[in-house]
């Protein structure tokens, strides 16, 4: 036997004894390289929002799936975790400059960057983390850095074209499901799709495995913000962890609001209409007329449907993935656990 094919034969082996860590675990695993890896650069004006930003209490999801799918296809978390970084340091760049757009003053129970310091710096110090993002991708070899670049790239212009098509739709009437569904897709589900593939990616899992782990992400994305908009409405306050109706007192046109509209008779179309075009003198009035304008179009059983048919569609994808069912089951169970369902 030569030693190139001893070498691969170890390396094989290795990969097979892999033992898989739970969400938790890796959840864990991440945070501790998060906080043993500081951004000690200068000037501390620049860098200190971004260690704040990124220390903030949070679940860590997206990088968390990154490290899942590189172990699922027998690669290391460790390997995993440049990766893990680029997406999570993106994706709080991207709660940085919408914070600003926002004028949000606080984030997680916190001060957002913009308050704490100042404008400027909030702008340039979001602007520092997105080159930050790439330059995690130094350590990959060429040709697995190139594929991570090139998702990336993309994923983060689908980010801002979805930021866009959100701010658009504040001002318009005539916003259409699909519109709405394709928003969603860009401004939430892609990072979580392309923290999925880049995981398969590093662990150079096949070029099919890949595209369907990021279908298997991209629905269940969907499917998480469509039920973020349902709680938003309907959810408990106390588990829902934020001001229920929320989006209805901030005029935003949600699925529920769309599928309303759509199927309201003409005099509740135009009580929506005006009720979505105006800011409230009393917020909770206006958040019980709408939440019963809801039930009454059927709009909240309709949104519950199709958090069950983007649920549905992700977890039929796993039919074709090349993984056991043992790791399988472990997808399945994650997406259960994500969407708050017992089976």
């Amino acid at each position: 036997m030569s030693l190139y094919v001893f070498e691969r034969f170890i390396l094989i082996l290795a990969k097979n004894v892999l033992t898989m860590h739970t969400i938790a675990d890796l959840q864990g695993l991440f945070l501790k390289h998060l906080q043993e890896n500081p951004f000690n650069k200068q000037p501390d004006n620049l860098y200190q929002p971004i260690n704040y930003i990124m220390n903030l209490k949070g679940k860590r999801l997206r990088p968390t799936l990154t490290l899942l799918t590189a172990e699922l296809f027998d690669e290391s978390y460790e390997r995993a975790l440049p990766a893990a970084m680029a997406v999570e340091i993106f994706h709080n760049f991207s709660l940085v400059h919408d914070d600003i757009m926002d004028e949000a003053p606080l984030r997680r129970g916190h001060e957002t960057v913009h308050k704490k310091w100042n404008l400027n710096t909030g702008i340039l110090s979001g602007d520092a983390m997105l080159i930050l993002a790439y330059q995690y991708f130094d350590i990959y070899e060429p040709k697995v850095y190139k594929k991570l670049a090139k998702l990336f790239t993309r994923t983060a212009l689908e980010v801002c074209e979805g930021q866009q098509m959100d701010v658009d739709f504040e001002t318009r009437n005539d916003v259409s499901i699909e519109e709405y569904l394709k928003m969603i897709a860009y401004k939430t589900a892609v990072l979580v799709a392309a923290a999925m593939r880049m995981g398969a990616i590093v662990a150079k899992a096949d070029k099919e495995d890949g595209l369907l782990m990021y279908q298997f992400g991209l629905n269940l994305g969907i499917a998480f913000q469509l039920q973020d908009d349902y709680l938003d409405a309907f959810g408990d306050p106390d588990l829902f962890g934020k001001q229920v109706g929320g989006d209805i007192i901030e005029n935003k046109k949600t699925y529920l609001y769309l599928k309303a509209l759509e199927n309201a008779t003409p005099e509740d179309q135009n009580t929506l209409l005006d009720l979505f075009n105006s800011k409230p003198e009393n917020p909770e009035e206006k958040v019980k007329t709408v939440r019963n304008l809801f039930i009454k179009t059927g709009s909240d059983k309709a949104t519950q449907i199709a958090i069950q048919e983007y649920t549905q569609k992700a977890l039929s994808v796993l039919d074709s993935i090349n993984l056991s069912n043992k790791r399988k089951e472990v997808l399945i169970a994650f997406a259960n656990q994500l969407m708050g369902r017992e089976s």
